[in-house]
Parts: C-alpha cells; structure tokens; sequence
C-alpha cells in the first residue's frame, strides 16, 4: 500500500505504515468511525489499552487485514475530546491528526495506567478481549494491584484510637473534599464515618494513613516519630545551624497551609519587561512547591527512620525524602510513570484534590518550572536511600518566558510536558533523546522548532520569531549558518586552494565550525559525486583533492 501523501509529513507517513502492519490487540486498536463513533465507546477502548500497558487508537482505518484508510469525520477538534478523556481517565492522553490522500486519520496516544494501579471507566476496569470490551477479572486485578507492593500507609497501628487524631485537620479534609466532590452530604457525616469512607479507618481501627494525615502532635511522636516534616531556611550554603527550623510532627492536615506560609515568606518577585508591561515572577510557584511536599509525604518510606527535609534558600528549594524512587521508576521515566508507594495517602489526597489519581504532579513542576524561563526540575543527590528533589527559582532567560506565552496563545493545540521538555532542551541547545522525537516533529510542524541539515547531522534551533522577539535576529542568522550550496561552495574553494597537500576531514570541519562533521561528509559525498572532488587514502592520511570522475550507476 502507497502511504505517501500530499498532506502528511515524512515522518508521521511512516509511523502509520508500521501502525498498519502492527497487529490489532499488541497495543493497537484499529476502528473506520468513517461519520461516526461514540464517545463512550472511545473512552472505555482508552480505558482498556491504558489497563493493557497503553497504546493507539486509531480512528478512519479498517480493522481486518489488509487495512485500508478509509478516513473519518469524527472529534473534529481533537484537543477537546483529549481534554474530556483526561477528565475522566485521569491520564494524558495526545492525539495525532495525519491528512493522508485518502482521507483523514486520528490518532489517539494512550499512555500506560500508572504501576499498581488499575484504570477505571465509571466504575469498570476495562480491558479487552478478542474484538469486544470485557471488565477485567479479579485475577488481573489482584496482579496490578501486587505491582506496587505492601502499602505500609494500610496497615494497622496497634494501640491508636480515634481520639488520637487532630478534629481540626480532619475537618479541614472534610472541607477540601466537598469543594473537590461538590457533595454536601459529607458535611452531615460523623468524624468516624468520613474516615472510614476515606478508608483510612478501617473497622474502626486507625491505619498508619490516618496518623500521616491527621495525628496529634503526642500520637505521632508516640506511634511513628519519623512522620515529621521538617522546615529549614539557609540563606547560603555554609555548614552550621540554619537561619531558621520548624519541625511539624503532626498529621498532614494540619500543617500544609503553614508550611507554604513559612515558605511565602521569603518569596521574592523576579521582574522582567514585555515591552511597556513589567510582570512579577515568584522565585518559588506555589503550585510545584505544593507538589514537591505532597510527593515527599505520599511517597517516602516511612518504615525508614528519618524524617523529610524541606529545605529553602534564596534561589532553591530542595526537598528530601527517605527511601529511593518506587519500583519502576527512574530518572529516565519519572514523567511517564507513576507508582505510589503509599497508596491509601495517595487516595486521600486525590480525593480532596490535592493531587490527581494518575499522579500528575511530576509533569506539573516541570511544566512550570520551564514556562517560567528556570531550571527544570533536578535529582542530584538520589541514591537508593533518598530522594533528593531541587526545585530551582532563579528566571534565566526571560526572552524565553515571553516566547512561550506569544506561542501559548497562538497555538490552537496545547502544550504537553513533552512540547515543553523539547523546548528547554532546544533553547539550552541540549540533545533532544529518542523518546521525544514525536513532540519534536510536531513542535516543528506547528512552526515553533526549526531543523538545520539533514539526516544524523540534523540540529535543531527555536523559530525565528523568538531571536527577532530577544533582538538577537544575528544570533538566528549565526545558528542557521549558510544555505546547503554555500557551504559546498567554501568546502570547493578551500580544496582547490589546497591542490598540492590536500586536505584533511579535520581541517575542512575548521572551514564550517557551526556544523556536526556528518554534515560536512555529506557535502563531500554530493561534490565527489558531481566530479568535483576526489578522495585519497584512507582513515587519518586520506585527503580531499579537486577533480575527479563522477560516479556513475551500475545498472543491475
């Protein structure tokens, strides 16, 4: 089948004839939807595919082998039904829109449900079976939620009482899971009725998750001493005693807001000009450090002594947790995965809003970190004891921060943690890595990536608008460098200027210092080709001559 059209990219031609051939059920779900599909049905094959360790689907195909592209009408805007899947599923899902000649084909990318943790559709944990939609049996179940391992934050504290608990943090709860549920009918609940909806009572006996959350000051220094949160602000990096310490060894509840309060205080404003307009940038977000805290709590290892450090200087804030990353989670795919090691405090948070099922939070910091021109997020320090978690403040390019605001409102299609991730790594000129390639090509078809040369040797710079927007128009001039036939043209003239010693591929690399030396090869390789060049010798005592013959063909 010819999959090349007028309308597609390269790229995204190729990915769909290697979807093509894949076969339906190995992460593929192929369906024609030529006028219609229903939304239901959409969700609940998201649901499935997500609960089967993600994949596509893909919408204006035919299901039955050999597949042909019929096209489809259906979610003519796309980003709204993505929005509405993840309303509903909890997961980041994107699409891809390929205008192939015969016809249009949707593409919708499911990412994996999140380690131990199953994916579920008003109420049903989906999957499928042969060509129809099943509920997951129990088996399946109980092998996801195996994935995560024993959740300390269940067990039992032996001894514990519901007297030992904080009412204020428990009504503080109460509070946020109304505004989170809009269910009013929690305000009439006794305080031991709502844990135990909250699961965190569990036939009338305390779970570790309840002192976490809302123990006592005594209880938690009685029971689990390590589940303090400590504070400390240092004005440098000097040893000694910090400027300032608060130790909160009670329930979660009931130190959350003072703990961003404490922090709030030595927040200072960065400025920056956009031309008559001067915005404030707050060296910590109070959302990132949100979720940096509510991470560090639902994520720890609380049968490891130590407490978690939340430590603040001017331009950092750095927060450590005792116990490694989670099974299944790495540096590498910390935005992608999800593993909570205490899940019943995971619960609780999601159920009040503070953090999404599908754990989110991660991707957040990330987002707001490189949208406000500062670091992205860093682990330096991680080891298998601890996490150590550096959100940096300091704005460093603000002529960035203003791009991506002059693209988020031009652009039709929203930004994922992706788009942005690519973006940093291009304005930082850091190598893009094989994972992010699909939100490279579409950042360069939407026009805000531009590519420089071809094949192995291709770079990557952000588009004009934004050096013409820093007033750097010569540094974009400079990065581009010269036209392809200009390059051939310098490499031609240092050759033939060298006739009688020649010259070597290290020297030529000198002629156009910008480029990679794949590049330059091939730019030997088109003159070579042409007669216009020769090669001789080989490895470092070959040199490049004038003339030659041009390479003929051999026909078969």
């Amino acid at each position: 089948m010819n999959l090349e059209s007028e309308g597609a990219s390269a790229p995204l031609v190729d990915q769909l004839e290697e979807w093509l051939r894949a076969v339906e059920g190995e992460h593929c779900e192929f369906k024609e939807a030529k006028s219609s599909y229903s939304f239901e049905k959409l969700t609940e094959y998201c649901c499935a595919l997500a609960n089967e360790g993600g994949g596509r689907m893909i919408l204006g195909v035919t299901n039955r082998r050999p597949r042909r592209i019929v096209g489809t009408k259906v979610f003519q805007h796309p980003e709204d039904t993505c929005r509405t899947l993840m309303e509903h599923l909890h997961l980041r899902i994107h699409f891809r829109e390929i205008a192939h000649r015969d016809g249009r084909v949707l593409v919708f990318e499911v990412p994996s449900r999140p380690a131990g943790t199953g994916v579920k559709y008003k109420g049903v944990y989906w999957s499928r079976e042969g060509d129809s939609l099943v509920p997951m049996s129990e088996d399946k179940l109980r092998n996801i939620f195996a994935e995560a391992g024993h959740d300390f934050s269940a067990d039992i504290c032996k001894g514990a009482a519901i007297e030992d608990l904080d009412t204020q943090a428990v009504e503080d709860f109460r509070r946020r899971w109304i505004e989170k549920s809009k269910n009013d009918s929690l305000a009439s609940l006794s305080q031991d009725q709502l844990l135990r909806d909250a699961e965190v009572l569990v036939d009338d006996r305390v779970t570790y998750a309840a002192l976490i959350l809302f123990g006592t000051r005594r209880t938690l220094g009685k029971y689990l001493e390590q589940g303090e949160v400590v504070f400390e602000y240092r004005s440098s990096d000097a040893s000694g005693p910090a400027q300032q310490r608060k130790e909160y060894r009670h329930g979660f509840f009931g130190f959350y807001d003072d703990l961003w309060s404490i922090i709030n205080l030595r927040n200072d404003l960065q400025q920056y000009q956009d031309g008559l307009f001067v915005f404030d940038v707050p060296t910590f977000a109070e959302r990132p450090v949100r979720e940096a805290i509510l991470n560090a709590v639902s994520h720890r290892d609380y049968q490891l002594g130590g407490s978690v450090f939340v430590r603040q200087y001017p331009r950092r804030l750095v927060v450590e947790s005792p116990g490694g990353f989670p099974v299944g989670i790495t540096v590498d795919n910390i935005l992608d995965r999800q593993s909570p090691r205490n899940r019943r405090i995971a619960d609780v948070f999601a159920k009040c809003g503070l953090v999404e099922r599908s754990g989110q939070g991660m991707n957040l910091m990330f987002e707001q970190s490189i949208q406000q021109g500062k670091p992205r997020p860093a682990f330096a320090g991680t080891d298998a004891y601890g996490v150590v978690l550096t959100l940096h403040g300091q704005v460093q390019d603000p002529n960035f921060v203003r791009f991506l605001q002059k693209v988020g409102r031009e652009t039709t299609a929203s930004f994922g943690t992706h788009d942005f991730l690519v973006l940093d790594l291009v304005h930082r000129e850091e190598t893009v890595p094989p994972g992010l390639q699909h939100s490279l090509r579409n950042l360069k078809e939407r026009g805000v990536v531009e590519s420089i040369g071809r094949g192995r040797g291709t770079r990557y710079v952000l588009c004009r608008r934004f050096y013409v927007m820093a007033g750097r128009k010569g540094v974009y001039t400079r990065k581009r460098g010269l036209d392809r036939n200009t390059n051939r043209a310098l490499l031609l003239k240092h050759i033939e200027e060298n006739i009688r010693d020649g010259c070597s591929l290290n020297e030529l690399t000198q002629v156009l210092p910008g480029v990679s030396g794949s590049y330059i090869q091939g730019l030997l390789r088109e003159l070579r080709a042409e007669g216009r060049t020769k090669l001789e010798g080989s490895r470092r005592w070959a040199r490049w001559y004038p003339g030659g013959e041009p390479k003929v063909e051999r026909k078969a």
